[in-house]
């Protein structure tokens, strides 16, 4: 039944047998389930509130986008139902032995199947809609209806999960979701996004297809943020791919989202290289010589790792610095702090000449200098050493982690942040001219006290 004040269909919840969990979608797990009154096979994700998701589905009908049968609205039994993929996704079967029997003629099936869905969201669609989570594990592998058996040939595609989208007419300022080693850079910065946002997660999905390996393998999500954002690094592309291909995730990549191709381009570009007669040849021969290029992403994966390491390594350099130039300042202070008791003045003062008088006068400006002088190095060494941490980890080490670049997690415990410190200059600190009693004799006796800061770092 329809759902007053919605447009699509209320499911009820005990109308559900719910079986395995197929594991998780953007914002909520995915199970298997029964949809008892339509005898249906169907996928349930489980959520904690029904925000824009349904609404996007409700309004999409493409033979490569996922079907929508309706919602669950009964708290706390919040779910999306959709038709189920029993042949799993893209990622689990080129994560299987059955992958290596690919070919290009699959390929260039998929990579159309997967741009047509795409284009369907972001040019022709009621509403258009930025997907911002598009990777293998979100394109989902549907058997035809006359295969009895899960032929490589009859294998279609449908894109799912739409718990990160938003309609484009909504806003184009996003916060960061989805997965990093297939988000564009402005994504991951929470920048303002377009279309072609989605256009860099395709060619990670088309990597995915032709290396049959994992983007970033082995890399944390904040690591590969670092990574693209800051050292503009992409995945790597082995030397005996195809041109064409190559040539075509390099566009997808670009830094400048201005740059990268919209869908229809890319549709257009895949139907050239359908037609290139010796592109078959080139693919297959790439696809069955793994063992010659696997070297080369290996490579570049040890030249991260190894970059990662020396960045470790300089954050804890760092952090020992600052604890040394801490310890150094306290134990400033505590000198700063020492000072002669009223006691031992009075004694001193009981027993002084006129002459020693210029030198108390001395030895009480040079405490009273010493003292403030102190105060100032120890003033100017916050500043600097303040200043300093903070242009280091702002330059090299970044706000978060081991990234240069602000993220702004949607689901996020902890964000760190850079407090910068003005620095204050040392200066030069001359002391008041003290002078002593004039004598019949002795000579007038002038004293001048002269100290410059020392702003000199421990070694």
């Amino acid at each position: 039944m329809s759902s007053p004040g919605s447009s699509f269909v209320q499911i009820k919840h005990e109308d559900l047998l719910f079986y395995e969990n197929c594991g998780g979608g953007s914002f909520g797990s995915v199970y298997r389930a029964l949809w008892i009154s339509q005898d249906k096979e169907v996928a349930v994700k489980k959520l904690l509130k029904i925000d824009k998701e349904a609404e996007i589905l409700s309004v999409l009908s493409h033979k490569n986008i996922i079907q929508f049968y309706g919602a669950v609205l009964e708290s706390p039994n919040y779910g999306i139902v959709t038709e189920y993929a029993s042949a799993g996704s893209l990622y689990e079967y080129l994560s299987s032995e059955q992958s290596e029997e690919m070919d290009m003629e699959q390929i260039m099936t998929w990579a159309i199947q997967i741009a047509k869905g795409m284009h369907y969201l972001h040019a022709e669609a009621p509403v258009k809609v930025i997907h911002r989570d598009l990777k293998s594990r979100n394109a989902f592998c549907f058997p035809s209806l006359f295969s009895l058996c899960f032929s490589l040939t009859l294998l279609g595609f449908q894109i799912c999960d739409f718990g990160a989208s938003k309609f484009l007419s909504h806003t184009t300022h996003m916060t960061v979701v989805g997965t990093f080693p297939w988000m564009a850079p402005e994504v991951i910065q929470s920048l303002p996004v377009s279309e072609t946002c989605d256009t860099y997660s395709y060619g990670v999905v088309l990597w995915e297809m032709l290396t049959r390996e994992v983007p970033f393998k082995g890399f944390e999500g904040l690591q590969v943020a670092w990574l693209v954002v800051e050292k503009q690094e992409r995945l790597t592309i082995p030397t005996s791919c195809p041109a064409s291909f190559a040539e075509l995730m390099r566009k997808c990549w670009q830094a400048d989202p201005k740059e990268r191709p919209q869908f229809k381009q890319v549709l257009v570009t895949l139907e050239t290289m359908s037609n290139d007669s010796r592109l078959p040849d080139q693919c297959n021969s790439f696809l069955h010589n793994k063992d010659q290029w696997r070297c080369e992403i290996e490579s570049t994966l040890e030249r991260l790792r190894k970059l990662e390491r020396e960045l470790y390594s300089k954050e804890k350099e760092l952090e020992e610095r600052e604890r040394r130039l801490k310890l150094w300042e306290e134990r400033l202070m505590e000198r700063s702090n020492m000072t002669p008791s009223p006691t031992s003045l009075l004694m001193e003062r009981s027993n002084i000449s006129p002459v020693s008088k210029c030198h108390g006068a001395r030895s009480e400006l040079g405490v009273r200098g010493r003292r403030s002088d102190v105060g100032v190095v120890v003033q100017g060494v916050r500043g600097d050493v303040s200043e300093a941490i903070s242009q280091k980890i702002r330059g090299e080490v970044g706000v978060i982690g081991h990234s240069g670049v602000q993220v702004s997690m949607r689901a996020s415990s902890n964000q760190n942040s850079v407090k910068s410190c003005s620095v204050r200059h040392g200066t030069k600190i001359n002391m008041a001219t003290a002078k002593t009693q004039q004598h019949p004799h002795p000579p007038t006796h002038t004293l001048t006290h002269t100290r410059t800061e020392n702003t000199q770092r421990p070694n």
